[in-house]
Protein backbone atom coordinates (compact mmCIF):
# COMPACT_ATOMS: atom_id res chain seq x y z
CA UNK A 1 0.00 0.00 0.00
CA UNK A 2 1.57 3.39 -0.40
CA UNK A 3 0.51 6.56 1.20
CA UNK A 4 1.11 9.99 0.75
CA UNK A 5 0.62 12.77 3.47
CA UNK A 6 -0.44 16.07 2.49
CA UNK A 7 0.66 18.55 5.16
CA UNK A 8 2.81 16.48 6.80
CA UNK A 9 5.05 18.89 8.44
CA UNK A 10 2.13 19.48 10.61
CA UNK A 11 1.90 18.16 14.00
CA UNK A 12 -0.83 15.90 13.14
CA UNK A 13 0.91 14.68 9.70
CA UNK A 14 4.15 14.17 11.27
CA UNK A 15 2.36 11.63 13.55
CA UNK A 16 0.10 9.92 10.89
CA UNK A 17 3.50 9.85 8.82
CA UNK A 18 5.24 8.10 11.85
CA UNK A 19 1.79 5.48 12.39
CA UNK A 20 2.46 4.43 8.89
CA UNK A 21 6.15 3.87 8.82
CA UNK A 22 5.90 1.60 12.42
CA UNK A 23 3.01 -0.74 10.39
CA UNK A 24 6.24 -0.93 7.38
CA UNK A 25 3.81 1.14 5.34
CA UNK A 26 5.10 2.83 2.05
CA UNK A 27 4.45 6.85 3.17
CA UNK A 28 5.38 9.83 0.64
CA UNK A 29 5.50 13.20 2.76
CA UNK A 30 3.71 15.56 0.56
CA UNK A 31 5.19 19.64 1.74
CA UNK A 32 5.39 22.50 0.52
CA UNK A 33 9.37 23.58 2.85
CA UNK A 34 12.13 21.14 3.87
CA UNK A 35 11.03 18.00 4.98
CA UNK A 36 10.11 17.59 8.80
CA UNK A 37 8.87 13.95 9.24
CA UNK A 38 10.38 10.69 9.39
CA UNK A 39 9.19 10.09 5.86
CA UNK A 40 12.23 9.07 3.75
CA UNK A 41 10.14 9.79 0.47
CA UNK A 42 9.09 12.90 0.01
CA UNK A 43 7.26 15.51 -2.56
CA UNK A 44 7.89 19.27 -2.24
CA UNK A 45 5.33 20.97 -3.52
CA UNK A 46 2.34 23.17 -2.27
CA UNK A 47 -1.02 21.53 -2.29
CA UNK A 48 -2.77 23.85 -4.77
CA UNK A 49 -0.05 22.89 -7.11
CA UNK A 50 -0.69 19.14 -7.10
CA UNK A 51 -1.32 17.66 -10.35
CA UNK A 52 -3.60 14.23 -10.77
CA UNK A 53 -0.36 13.28 -12.19
CA UNK A 54 1.45 13.46 -8.65
CA UNK A 55 -1.02 11.11 -7.10
CA UNK A 56 -1.89 8.75 -9.45
CA UNK A 57 0.77 6.18 -7.63
CA UNK A 58 -0.75 6.05 -4.36
CA UNK A 59 -3.64 3.82 -2.81
CA UNK A 60 -4.53 6.69 -0.40
CA UNK A 61 -4.01 10.34 0.10
CA UNK A 62 -3.91 11.26 4.01
CA UNK A 63 -5.26 15.11 3.77
CA UNK A 64 -3.77 17.31 7.10
CA UNK A 65 -4.10 20.28 5.85
CA UNK A 66 -4.95 23.35 8.05
CA UNK A 67 -5.53 26.89 8.02
CA UNK A 68 -5.97 29.15 11.29
CA UNK A 69 -6.24 33.07 10.10
CA UNK A 70 -9.03 34.75 9.20
CA UNK A 71 -7.57 35.23 5.07
CA UNK A 72 -6.65 31.79 4.80
CA UNK A 73 -9.49 29.96 6.68
CA UNK A 74 -11.65 29.67 3.41
CA UNK A 75 -8.63 27.40 2.03
CA UNK A 76 -10.22 24.63 3.85
CA UNK A 77 -13.12 24.39 1.25
CA UNK A 78 -10.82 25.18 -1.70
CA UNK A 79 -7.98 23.37 -0.88
CA UNK A 80 -10.79 20.11 -0.35
CA UNK A 81 -12.30 21.02 -3.78
CA UNK A 82 -8.82 21.24 -5.57
CA UNK A 83 -7.95 17.47 -3.84
CA UNK A 84 -11.31 16.23 -4.90
CA UNK A 85 -11.24 17.61 -8.63
CA UNK A 86 -7.44 15.96 -8.94
CA UNK A 87 -8.98 12.85 -7.77
CA UNK A 88 -12.04 12.48 -9.23
CA UNK A 89 -13.02 9.24 -10.52
CA UNK A 90 -9.76 7.44 -9.69
CA UNK A 91 -9.49 4.72 -7.39
CA UNK A 92 -7.54 6.54 -4.55
CA UNK A 93 -8.84 7.42 -1.27
CA UNK A 94 -8.83 10.34 0.15
CA UNK A 95 -8.87 10.82 3.73
CA UNK A 96 -9.59 13.96 5.38
CA UNK A 97 -8.41 14.87 8.96
CA UNK A 98 -11.36 16.80 9.99
CA UNK A 99 -12.81 19.10 13.08
CA UNK A 100 -15.50 18.48 15.91
CA UNK A 101 -17.32 21.35 15.83
CA UNK A 102 -19.65 20.04 13.06
CA UNK A 103 -20.27 17.08 14.88
CA UNK A 104 -23.66 16.25 15.53
CA UNK A 105 -25.53 16.22 19.65
CA UNK A 106 -28.85 15.22 18.85
CA UNK A 107 -30.23 12.41 17.09
CA UNK A 108 -32.15 14.56 14.37
CA UNK A 109 -28.72 15.99 13.76
CA UNK A 110 -30.39 19.53 13.64
CA UNK A 111 -27.93 20.59 16.13
CA UNK A 112 -24.01 20.89 16.43
CA UNK A 113 -21.34 20.77 18.50
CA UNK A 114 -20.44 24.69 17.63
CA UNK A 115 -24.03 25.68 18.35
CA UNK A 116 -23.77 25.21 22.08
CA UNK A 117 -23.49 28.00 24.21
CA UNK A 118 -20.23 26.84 25.82
CA UNK A 119 -18.50 26.56 22.24
CA UNK A 120 -15.77 29.29 22.84
CA UNK A 121 -16.35 31.98 20.55
CA UNK A 122 -12.46 31.77 19.32
CA UNK A 123 -12.88 28.96 17.49
CA UNK A 124 -16.49 29.53 15.69
CA UNK A 125 -14.84 30.72 12.46
CA UNK A 126 -12.28 27.72 12.17
CA UNK A 127 -15.27 25.70 13.16
CA UNK A 128 -17.50 26.89 10.81
CA UNK A 129 -15.60 27.20 8.02
CA UNK A 130 -14.39 23.38 8.42
CA UNK A 131 -18.30 22.73 8.32
CA UNK A 132 -18.84 24.26 5.00
CA UNK A 133 -16.06 21.82 3.42
CA UNK A 134 -17.34 18.99 5.21
CA UNK A 135 -20.55 20.17 3.77
CA UNK A 136 -19.26 21.02 -0.16
CA UNK A 137 -17.60 17.10 0.42
CA UNK A 138 -20.53 15.26 0.69
CA UNK A 139 -21.86 16.20 -2.73
CA UNK A 140 -18.56 14.91 -3.92
CA UNK A 141 -20.06 11.05 -5.80
CA UNK A 142 -16.66 10.95 -7.57
CA UNK A 143 -14.36 10.75 -4.97
CA UNK A 144 -13.61 7.96 -2.50
CA UNK A 145 -13.55 10.42 0.53
CA UNK A 146 -13.74 9.75 4.18
CA UNK A 147 -13.63 12.36 7.12
CA UNK A 148 -12.43 11.47 10.45
CA UNK A 149 -13.65 13.76 13.48
CA UNK A 150 -11.59 14.20 16.30
CA UNK A 151 -13.05 14.05 19.94
CA UNK A 152 -13.82 17.84 21.08
CA UNK A 153 -10.48 18.06 23.21
CA UNK A 154 -7.81 17.01 20.46
CA UNK A 155 -4.75 17.07 22.33
CA UNK A 156 -2.03 17.63 20.19
CA UNK A 157 0.28 16.54 23.30
CA UNK A 158 -1.39 13.79 24.28
CA UNK A 159 0.32 9.60 25.35
CA UNK A 160 -0.03 7.27 22.56
CA UNK A 161 -2.95 4.29 23.72
CA UNK A 162 -3.64 2.69 20.45
CA UNK A 163 -6.61 2.02 21.89
CA UNK A 164 -10.00 4.37 20.60
CA UNK A 165 -13.47 4.53 20.23
CA UNK A 166 -15.40 4.66 16.44
CA UNK A 167 -18.20 6.52 15.96
CA UNK A 168 -20.40 8.63 13.28
CA UNK A 169 -21.77 11.93 12.60
CA UNK A 170 -23.14 12.17 16.38
CA UNK A 171 -20.32 13.21 19.55
CA UNK A 172 -19.70 10.49 21.50
CA UNK A 173 -18.35 10.04 24.97
CA UNK A 174 -16.23 7.40 26.42
CA UNK A 175 -16.62 5.54 29.79
CA UNK A 176 -15.46 8.76 31.53
CA UNK A 177 -17.68 10.73 30.37
CA UNK A 178 -15.06 12.33 27.82
CA UNK A 179 -14.73 13.72 24.61
CA UNK A 180 -10.99 13.37 24.03
CA UNK A 181 -8.45 11.70 22.02
CA UNK A 182 -4.70 12.07 21.42
CA UNK A 183 -3.04 13.17 18.19
CA UNK A 184 -0.88 10.51 18.23
CA UNK A 185 -4.44 8.02 18.89
CA UNK A 186 -6.30 9.82 15.92
CA UNK A 187 -3.30 8.94 13.71
CA UNK A 188 -3.93 5.09 15.08
CA UNK A 189 -7.49 5.50 13.57
CA UNK A 190 -6.12 6.99 10.62
CA UNK A 191 -3.80 4.26 9.51
CA UNK A 192 -6.45 2.26 10.44
CA UNK A 193 -8.96 3.48 8.07
CA UNK A 194 -6.28 4.01 5.74
CA UNK A 195 -5.59 0.24 5.64
CA UNK A 196 -8.99 -1.10 5.86
CA UNK A 197 -10.87 1.14 3.70
CA UNK A 198 -14.20 0.41 5.12
CA UNK A 199 -15.35 4.31 5.34
CA UNK A 200 -15.79 5.10 2.15
CA UNK A 201 -17.95 8.19 1.07
CA UNK A 202 -18.79 8.72 5.50
CA UNK A 203 -17.75 10.80 7.86
CA UNK A 204 -16.56 9.02 10.81
CA UNK A 205 -15.59 10.37 14.31
CA UNK A 206 -12.85 8.99 16.93
CA UNK A 207 -12.95 9.32 21.13
CA UNK A 208 -10.47 7.88 23.37
CA UNK A 209 -11.26 4.92 24.79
Amino acid sequence: MKIAVICANGKEGRLIVKEALERKLDVTAVVRRENQSAAAQVIKKDLFDLTSSDLESFDVVIDAFGAWTPETLPQHSTSLKHLCDILSGKNTRLLIVGGAGSLYINPEHTIQVMDGADFPDIFKPLASNMAKALEELRSRKDVKWTYISPAGDFQADGIKTGKYILGGEELILNSKGESVISYADYAVAMIDEAVNGTHIQERISVVAQ
